[in-house]
């Protein structure tokens, strides 16, 4: 029996390992990643999963977003009864208004032509014109002389144009705006009370700065409570963070399932804080309202406004992210494998 030769599949499996060989050169190029979507991916799986961490922990997790929404609550609701005092009052904007009498001789069509001109003027945002036939019959009705005045032969009262300067207006600007409507012709009497608008709005100066500590102060202290909430777990993942620093991890990727911890700490005191505004608003409505009824007057408490609403989430949000940099940066640098922090 003669012998096979092997010579033909040596040649044969050679073949087929040329063309393994180019098939899996060829691999690396057709499954390569897109790099930013592999740190998107990285992200959402970090966002998503300090949520669940979070969850995980329900009641130490709600302690501590309530902490943070008491915190922004206060300001919050400082800022909500600005504005219901604001509308108490039917409008501070009011107070600078400078009354523009003018002669007793000047028709309503100068009175027209004198409001639409001061209208265009640089520092004025409106003009009302009160027509002296108006005026005399609003005397007559709430003076109780109504028989006094249907005895006078004409009516003695002068037109009046109502000027409400621009809000930002300092009183000795008012004054000066005061002093040259004074100077047109047809004018009479500028009525004004400067040292009304001063005290005005020193007073509105120290409720704005009020506010503004408050809401500087209770930052502060969101972005402690959430430092020391980020310290405490660094602490007790302390041996998964020396680990992941023994085989190559970062500070920066290391630090970020933290920052989203501190983002979701922010955005749910956020949200308790809007919950404690609108709770208390909907305890005081009823209340406000029959003390407004006894007076006659129509006010009803209102609440944040969309954008204010927004704010306080975003504010939250980026505070407890800040605590959480701040935390986590300190602390992770202290922490090296086989070394105490």
């Amino acid at each position: 029996m003669a012998r096979r030769k092997n010579k033909p599949v040596r040649k044969t499996r050679s073949a087929e390992s040329n063309r393994a060989r180019s098939r899996q050169a060829s691999s690396p190029t057709e499954k390569r990643h897109n790099p930013l979507a592999a740190y998107l991916l990285r992200h959402l799986q970090n966002f998503l999963g300090t949520l669940g961490r979070i969850c995980r922990h329900p009641v130490s997790s709600i302690m501590t977003m309530s902490v943070i929404g008491i915190a922004l609550a206060l300001p919050a609701a400082l800022h909500v009864i600005v504005e219901n005092g604001r509308a108490i009052v039917g409008g501070w904007d009011s107070v600078a208004d400078l009354s523009v009498y003018l002669d007793t001789n000047a028709s309503a069509e100068a009175a027209d032509e004198l409001a639409n001109t001061l209208a265009g003027e640089e520092g004025i945002v409106a003009t009302e014109v009160v027509y002296a036939d108006e005026a005399l019959q609003q005397f007559r009705e709430l003076s109780g002389f109504g028989d006094a005045v249907e005895e006078l032969a004409q009516n003695p009262l002068p037109h009046l144009v109502v000027v409400r300067p621009q809000p930002e207006l300092t009183p000795q600007a008012i004054e000066a705006l005061g002093a040259a409507i004074s100077s047109r012709p047809g004018v009479e009497v500028v009525q004004m009370d400067t040292e009304w608008v001063s005290r005005f709005q020193g007073l509105l100066d120290i409720v704005r700065r009020g506010v503004a500590l408050a809401a500087l102060v209770l930052a502060v202290g969101v972005i402690l409570i959430v430092g020391n909430t980020i310290r405490l777990d660094i602490e007790n993942r302390r041996d998964e963070i020396e680990v992941s620093k023994l085989i190559g991890a970062s500070d920066v990727f290391i630090r970020r399932p933290f920052l989203y911890s501190g983002f979701w700490y922010g955005l749910g005191g956020g949200a308790i804080a809007l919950l404690i505004v609108f709770g208390g608003l909907w305890l005081l409505a009823g209340p406000v309202q029959r003390v407004a009824g006894l007076y006659g007057s129509e006010f009803r408490l209102s609440g944040l406004n969309l954008p204010a609403a927004l704010a306080v989430l975003a504010g939250g949000a980026v505070l407890g992210w800040l605590g959480s940099w701040f935390a986590s940066t300190r602390h992770l640098r202290r922490i090296e494998p086989g070394h105490d922090l």
